[in-house]
């Protein structure tokens, strides 16, 4: 892959959106990024932590309400590479006003992906998608398993995936689709799960598990995600989806536990068993072996190692996350 080549990353201000942008910096690559909102706290944003970077161009720009100045940009950078990370993505707040989750992740979404279609210069465009589409499955799934989406949310990112398959189909717009297990590492938003478990156990503040913590998961470090994704610019099939995961699962209740073991805290003193969240999906567990073969990926963060990193950034950025908001705020 060409690094004069320009990325734009929609949805730059996400987790994974902050850790690709740092990923493909490092590559050597010219990073536009754009989110709905100005850039947060920069504990947040791992493209900062090295200092400004004159390669990395930031537009507040929003896909529900800024389309004709996100196109006026790409019309005139005419990145050759679009990684699209922006989505409401809170799976349990999407029963409260599903109308936002159905706008952003499906109707803009398609409305972006008209625009997009006759840029004849994107040599790639990466849909970040998500396994909620499947809903509850059993043992590892494949790229091939049938949707049954279970929440709004998985709903309104089944119907812009279906729709983009359309658009390969019948425009050859060069997309790829991507669908990772549960992401996380340094940098991730504090009502994620790893995060506030580290930092409600620093403050002496009890942990509310839903459901027991019985559902089972796959934690994958974003840094592995992100070289899978730059990877895929470069070599994935258009009009493929790849699965990004490790082949390591655990409950809930089980990664909490190992979090409290690594801060020598007693798991029972550190949480609270609440009710389940509306919807919530038992078990997905993504078969990646497709992406693995293709192009010769592999992950290569632990679940260990990645956990001791994302306490070590809580420690070292204690004084600024405290004073944070804990919980997701919603914005339609």
């Amino acid at each position: 892959m060409s690094f004069e080549k320009k990325v734009l990353v929609i949805g730059s201000n996400s987790f994974s959106g902050a850790c690709f942008s740092s990923y493909a910096l490092k590559q050597g690559a010219h990073v536009i990024g754009m989110s709905r909102s100005d850039e947060p706290n920069r504990v947040f944003l791992p493209y900062r932590w090295m200092g400004k970077d004159e390669r990395f161009k930031f537009y507040p720009y929003d896909i529900n309400h800024h389309q004709d100045e996100i196109m006026k940009v790409v019309n005139r950078d005419k990145p050759s590479l679009i990684v699209n990370f922006a989505a409401q993505s809170m799976v349990g707040q999407s029963w409260e006003r599903p109308e936002d989750w159905f706008r952003t992740n499906a109707v803009s979404t398609v409305m972006l992906h008209n625009k997009l279609r006759w840029c004849d210069f994107i040599d790639r465009y990466v849909h970040v998608t998500t396994p909620e589409v499947y809903g509850s499955t059993d043992g590892f799934i494949d790229e091939e398993t049938p949707f049954n989406p279970s929440t709004p949310y998985a709903v309104s990112r089944a119907a812009a995936d279906m729709s983009l398959k359309t658009f390969v189909e019948a425009y050859g717009f060069p997309a790829i689709s991507t669908r990772a297990a549960n992401v996380y590492g340094p940098g991730q938003q504090l009502y994620r799960i790893i995060p506030r478990a580290i930092l409600y156990f620093r403050l002496g503040k009890r942990l509310q598990l839903h459901g027991g913590g019985l559902s089972c998961r796959s934690f994958i470090h974003m840094d592995d995600v992100s070289s899978a994704t730059w990877s895929l610019m470069d070599g994935g099939r258009v009009g493929e989806t790849y699965h990004i995961s490790t082949n390591e699962v655990v409950t809930i209740r089980e990664l909490v536990e190992r979090i409290c073991r690594k801060m020598d805290l007693r798991f029972e003193d550190c949480v609270e068993v609440v009710g389940d969240r509306l919807g919530k999906d038992a078990a997905y567990l993504l078969d990646s072996s497709k992406i693995r073969s293709e192009l010769g990926w592999k992950d290569s963060i632990n679940l260990d190692v990645g956990l001791d990193q994302c306490i070590s950034w809580v420690d070292q950025n204690l004084d600024v996350l405290k004073a944070q908001s804990f919980d997701y705020v919603h914005k339609s």
